[in-house]
Order: C-alpha cells, then structure tokens, then sequence
C-alpha cells in the first residue's frame, strides 16, 4: 500500500504531464515484475475501475469519532474545513507508534472483499485497528477504498502511454487490450493479474487483443468540440474546414454511446465507460445475433417511439434497472443507431477511410432490416448546412457531427489518425436567482461552489412585490401556497473562473440565513445566467422541471431580481 500510496502523492502534487508519467513508468518499473498482482489492482483503479463501496459513510464518521475521541460537532467543523471525508479521517486519527507490516494494494482489497461480510461491530473493531497502524497518507487511500470514492487525477491516456513504454508496446495496442480492464464483475485477483499480464505480454502472431472468440471492444473515437471561430457563419467554415464535401455529416444523438461485438456466436454490449451492458437492452442484443461472426458497431443506444428519437431521460428508466418490466420496455422501447463499422469478418478496418468503412456499413445493415442506420445530412455548401443545423432540437437533436470523409477510426480525443468536430446547438438559456450554496471539494473545498437556482412561480408585478417574497424569506416567513414564490430547479458547480467564485463566496457569507449541515440559504440577491443541453418534465421535483447538464454562463449583476425568469419561461421552452 506504501508504495502505491507513494505514487498517489507524486501524482496529486503535480499538474506537468511529464512528471505524471515519470511517475507512472517508475510505479510499473518497481511493481509489474516483482508484484503483478499489486500493478494490476492499481492499474485496475488508476484506469477508472471503482471499487465497490464496503461500509457507509455514517458509519466512517461514527468510528473516527470514537478512534479520534471527539464530539460529533468537532468532526463536522473539521469535515466542513477540509471539505474531504478521507482526508478529515487520515489527519484526526492519533497515529500510534506500532506500525503494521506493509501489506501491498492486492492484499489490501482481499481485507477489504472479506470485511463487507463481517457485523457493523467486527468492521468499526478491524478498521480502527488498521486506520491506528497507518500513516495519513497510506490511511486516506484505504478510507477512499473503503468508501468506493478512490479517484486519482491521471487521464486513462497517460496511464496506457506509462504502461506501453513499461512493457515496451506500441500505445495503441495496450489501448485496445486495456478495453474492459476495468469492468469489475465476477473479478478475482487471480483473474486481474492475469489480465494484467497479458496485457503487458509480447506482441507476437496469435497474441492480438481481439481474438477470434474475444467479446473485447475497441477504443473509442473522440469527437473535438468545433472552435468557436468556425461555428459562426459560412464563411468562418470555409475557412476553417475548407468545402463541405469533404466532411461526412450526421445529426448528433444524445443517447450512450456503444459498442455491438458479435464474435463467435456471442453479442457483447459495450458502454464507452467499458461497463459490459448485457441483460439491460434485450432488443438490441436480439437483433445483433442476426450479424455476421466478426463483426463490430459503433453507434448510439437510443429511446426510440414512432421512428424518432427520444430524451434521454427516457433512456435512464432503462439504466441500471435490475429487472426489465413489459411497462418499462413498451414505455421506453431501445434502438441502436449505427453510425460506423470498425471490424469486418473478423478483421480490424478502423485504418481505413470514413467513407469506406460507411459504404461497408450500409452494405451490411441493409441485409437486416431492423438496424438504425445513422442518415447522412446531405448540403452543397456550409450555410445549407447551417440552416438544417438550426431544426436540431425539433429533431430531438443535440446538432451535428462532422466526419472527414479520409479519416480513420482513431482512440480517445487524438487528431493523430483524423478528425471528428461535434458541432453542438447552443445551449437553452435561463436567468435564475441564487438559494443555496454548499462548498466544493479539493482544493475548491473552503469556497462555496455548488449553487442551487430558482425561478419566480410566476412573474412579479413589480420590484416591490418581488422585494416583499425576498423580505419574507429574510423573516423565515412560510410562503403562501398561492403567493408569489421562487422555487428551485436546477443545480450547477461549474462555468465560473476562480475569482467569480471568490466573489460570490463573499456574498454567500454576507448573506446566509440559515445553515443545514454543509447548505447555506442565502438571502436572495443574485441573478445567474444558466445554461442547459435539454430540458424534461420531472414528477420528482418540485418544479416539475428537471434540466440536463446544466452551468454558470456568466453572473448578472445587471439585472434586478424581478426580471429573473418564471416557471411559465421554463414551460415554453419545454414545449419548444
């Protein structure tokens, strides 16, 4: 644990690219050989594999308190400072001066399977004794473990890219056979290690990572997000993509990304998250048996009701569903949008041209009739294409997606091997009044962050009446069912600089009026510009609104409070 506790540290403390990898490339070059077993369980959590949570988070706070022989109240002032569950614990524990043999990472997640069977009691008993015989750092990691909140600030490409030169590899071979490292059903570690060491093992003829009776996928293909400067007329396109016959484009769907593997008889289904999807989407894996053996699509899994795509809020009735229901499967009915084709008859084509491996697609899914077949946008010029872009939303769209029709099928977000543009609409818009606020975490954990937003139920006659709600919240007044009120919708973290949120914490302080646990109500005196990708109808809120991906565009100083939008606002654009 020491030793990977030691490059967790090295990792955290620096930003450079470089030194992360040096760090990485050491962790394998002392491990891998020595310990596999321990190099393959960091690999397992520093490619994104989560480790299944083992004891609630009450009962962590509830033995450091006793370990650290402290009131409640303390621990929570100390918790709300450091804005880090982990960290609070590794620092309030007295550290005694016995320390335990040092067991590795391997060992430490057997301990770990093995305590989710024992009595509350038998656990609070064994993970005092561990957290006593642990330094900090080395004691942070295993609440992090224990909790199932273990996250390292390394990207999944960096990790293959250390990995690759450790085991002296082309990167893109380690790539492809690092896909589903991370799916952590039925996973042993006898079962790991030798994952890992055949991910690491020579590559030689039969030792390729996609055998012929594999249900391993493929990395996937990221798109750019177009640069601004493009995305603004015809011209500006021209001039930064060159004609618009060279681009291969498509509507761009909001669904989840998949990956359909039929190899030797067997349908695999494939998040890009490289979570195994099989069980959850019955349809799809029918209709994927009728492919030919050797054959893999990439698309998107998608509601779809009367041959048009759906919100992705249907689709999440669908996820993580243990049990499909006839309801739910006639309520939000699945189809898989296929838009390329990566391997052929057993061979891999993601070197060839976009527009070969199109043709080849089409050719196949015409012969089965129940595919979806991602339709090409067709437009002679860029301002055509502008205006087709414009109808996105009436489509059930996010906007559009630009393929060069001489790219290969590519990994991750690279525009080594060719180039995909996301060409997204702009985002729905609100101005909404600031209600809560809670504190981030990291290093944003002193600084309140996280803001709930609210609109008016419905639009005040005048700055007095709205001045008259916010004088009554101030009084802790209870609203009157049906007076004018602010009712909250909507929840985002993100779209400020650091210095906005420095600014806003100020007010946030000024102006609380009441704390519940790590939330602040504040009084009302801030206008927000919020902006979202899509907006649905929510029984589960109050509002009977729920908005998707919704951020900060900007604080509106300018404008008074009764001006913020409405309820009513919120219903036009859910009708639009």
């Amino acid at each position: 644990m020491k030793r990977f506790a030691q490059l967790y540290a090295e990792l955290d403390a620096t930003t450079s690219t470089n030194d992360k990898l040096a760090a990485l490339q050491s962790y394998f070059g002392d491990v891998a050989a020595s310990h596999p077993h321990d190099a393959a369980w960091a690999l397992y959590f520093l490619a994104g594999g989560k480790p299944r949570q083992v004891v609630k988070t009450g009962l962590l706070k509830l033995w450091a308190q006793e370990a650290a022989d402290i009131p409640e109240w303390l621990f929570e002032e100390s918790y709300q400072a450091v804005g880090d569950l982990a960290e609070t614990i590794a620092h309030i524990i007295p550290q005694s001066e016995q320390t335990q043999h040092d067991a590795g990472l391997s060992e430490w997640v057997m301990r770990l399977q093995s305590l989710k069977a024992q009595s509350e009691e038998a656990q609070g008993i064994q993970v005092k004794a561990w957290w006593r015989e642990m330094d900090a750092l080395s004691r942070f990691l295993l609440i992090k473990l224990i909790g199932g909140g273990f996250r390292v600030g390394v990207s999944k490409l960096l990790v293959t890219r250390a990995l690759a030169a450790h085991a002296q590899l082309d990167a893109k071979i380690v790539a492809q056979r690092l896909m589903g490292y991370t799916d952590g059903k039925h996973l042993s570690g006898d079962a790991i290690t030798l994952k890992f060491i055949a991910l690491c093992a020579e590559d030689t003829p039969g030792n390729g990572s996609n055998h012929s009776n594999s249900g391993q996928p493929y990395p996937f293909f990221l798109a750019h997000g177009l640069p601004p400067t493009a995305a603004q007329d015809a011209a500006s396109l021209l001039t930064e993509l060159g004609d618009v016959r060279d681009w291969q484009t498509e509507w761009k769907y909001d669904g989840i990304r998949a990956q359909i593997v039929k190899r030797a008889g067997a349908v695999h289904v494939w998040s890009r998250g490289e979570e195994l999807m099989n069980g959850r989407f019955p349809e799809i894996e029918s209709i994927a048996t009728q492919l030919p053996d050797g054959t893999v699509l990439d698309g998107e899994i998608l509601v779809i009701k009367d041959g048009a795509p759906q919100p992705f809020n249907l689709l999440q009735q669908r996820i993580g569903r243990k049990t499909l229901t006839k309801k739910v499967l006639q309520d939000a009915p699945v189809g898989f949008m296929a838009y390329d084709l990566l391997e052929v008859q057993g061979q891999d084509i993601r070197s060839q041209a976009q527009h070969l491996r199109r043709s080849q697609l089409e050719a196949i899914l015409a012969k089965q009739q129940a595919w979806l077949l991602s339709p090409i946008v067709e437009a002679n010029d860029w301002q055509q294409l502008i205006e087709q872009r414009s109808h996105s939303r009436e489509r059930g769209v996010e906007g559009l997606m630009l393929k060069k029709k001489d790219a290969a099928y590519g990994q991750g977000r690279t525009k080594a091997d060719g180039l995909w543009w996301k060409w997204k609409i702009d985002p729905l818009t609100v101005d909404a009044v600031l209600i809560y606020a809670q504190a981030g975490h990291g290093r944003r954990a002193s600084v309140y962050t996280d803001y709930t937003f609210a609109v008016w139920s419905r639009a005040p006659r005048d700055a007095d009446e709205a001045q008259a709600v916010i004088d009554a919240i101030e009084k802790r007044l209870p609203a009157q069912p049906e007076a004018l009120q602010l009712v909250a919708f909507a929840k985002a973290y993100s779209g400020l600089t650091d210095e906005e949120f420095k600014q806003i914490d100020a007010i946030i302080r000024k102006t609380t009026l009441e704390k519940f646990g790590p939330v602040r109500s504040v009084k009302p005196s801030i206008v927000f510009e919020l902006g979202f990708e899509g907006i649905n109808r929510s029984p589960r809120h109050k509002s009977g609104i729920a908005v998707r991906f919704p951020r900060m565009l900007r604080i509106r100083m300018d404008k008074p409070l009764h001006e913020a939008n409405t309820l009513h606002d919120l219903q036009l654009l859910l009708n639009s």
